[in-house]
């Protein structure tokens, strides 16, 4: 009900300025003693022990988190914890700071529930987000730092800026996601494929080593985030560098550069395009790598989540956990609740008792739903 009062005017102001002004202000509020119980009273989902998942040394409370690219600079996490989401990415971060590109670089696209973005890896760098998170008392849900690499660094060197961000940031997150599959930094998506991902998770490896054993801690789990725009027999390469890595997970799927199907006048515009255009491609990605992995890797899938149908389908066809943004952008965060009922009435109607039974469901027994 808040969410649909608020809503028309947000809709009538600029995307980004709306986005900022969610943002900064559900951080400040959160800084308001007593606003914390208040945003669990509204938008909390409690837990139950049908839809837990025990991960990556980590609990999650349920299998829905938030995307990276809504809380770039970790200013609101204090907050975002609050609203039922069992974990959150914050980022992208790079090691320095960069404006990103030119305004204007947001887009809505209603009548096809979508976005389109071109925002660049605009943050504050790693420097900030460190001392920012360095404030927060506790975290009340696991946190994963999603990193990049600075647009002026060149390919051939990204793997100094990813770890840069890691040796910043490294005491802050609980995981953390590798992104070379942003469509807004030229050549990114260039680093997901053949050796050149190899060699770039392998550094990100050997520095996370480094890391922990100058804190005293345990290795922390690397993902890697991929792009929905790749053949199947691409996705076999990178479905071997990535299991030869040794990294702990996937994520599937970034935003699309496709076009299919839109309706709205920004069609046209150049970036990312993220929400309901995006359901199916990232579910028949997360398909293939379940598939081509033979479920050893667990995946986070991502794109175009709006409802328990939606999440569920992503976990059948192999992912574990799963993560919205434009759905919250459209629907506001009370999806998350009717999206933690809906997966509970799912999993009795297949007569499941947890969630994990779920996972890559549509593969077993030579049976794939389509």
């Amino acid at each position: 009900m808040l969410y649909r009062i608020a809503k028309p005017f947000l809709f009538k102001m600029d995307p980004e300025s709306a986005h900022h002004l969610i943002v900064d202000g559900m951080g400040a509020a959160s800084r308001v003693p007593g606003v914390g119980p208040l945003l669990s009273a509204a938008w909390g989902v409690g837990e139950t022990p049908d839809l837990a998942v025990d991960l990556f040394g980590l609990h999650f409370a349920h299998p829905v988190g938030l995307a990276a690219g809504l809380d770039k600079n970790a200013k609101a996490v204090a907050g975002f914890s609050r609203v039922g989401l069992s974990f959150m990415e914050v980022g992208t971060v790079t090691p320095v700071g960069q404006p990103g590109n030119e305004l204007p670089r947001l887009f809505r696209l209603p009548p096809d529930e979508a976005l389109i973005n071109r925002m660049g890896f605009n943050n504050e760098g790693a420097d900030a987000m460190a001392e920012r998170l360095s404030r927060l008392k506790r975290r009340r849900i696991p946190l994963a730092v999603n990193i990049g690499k600075n647009k002026v660094t060149p390919n051939e060197r990204a793997a100094d800026d990813y770890r840069a961000c890691l040796q910043k940031l490294f005491s802050y997150g609980d995981f953390f996601v590798v992104n070379i599959s942003s469509p807004n930094t030229p050549d990114l998506r260039a680093l997901q494929h053949g050796d050149e991902l190899l060699s770039l998770l392998s550094a990100v490896k050997d520095e996370m080593a480094v890391q922990a054993e100058r804190h005293g801690e345990a290795p922390k789990p690397v993902l890697v985030k991929i792009a929905p725009d790749n053949s199947d027999e691409q996705l076999g390469y990178m479905a071997e560098a990535i299991l030869q890595s040794g990294v702990s997970g996937i994520i599937a799927t970034n935003t699309t550069i496709g076009r299919d199907g839109l309706t709205h006048a920004h069609a046209g515009q150049t970036g990312g395009l993220s929400g309901r255009p995006l359901t199916k491609k990232s579910t028949e990605v997360i398909r293939t790598l379940y598939s081509l992995t033979q479920g050893k890797l667990p995946i986070i899938g991502s794109g175009g989540i709006f409802d328990a149908n939606d999440a569920y389908e992503k976990i059948r066809a192999g992912a574990s956990l799963v993560e919205v943004y434009t759905a919250l952008i459209y629907r506001g965060p009370g999806v998350l609740r009717e999206i933690h009922k809906g997966l509970r009435e799912r999993l009795k109607q297949d007569g499941y008792s947890r969630i994990t039974q779920a996972v890559g469901a549509d593969h077993r027994g030579g049976q794939v739903r389509r």
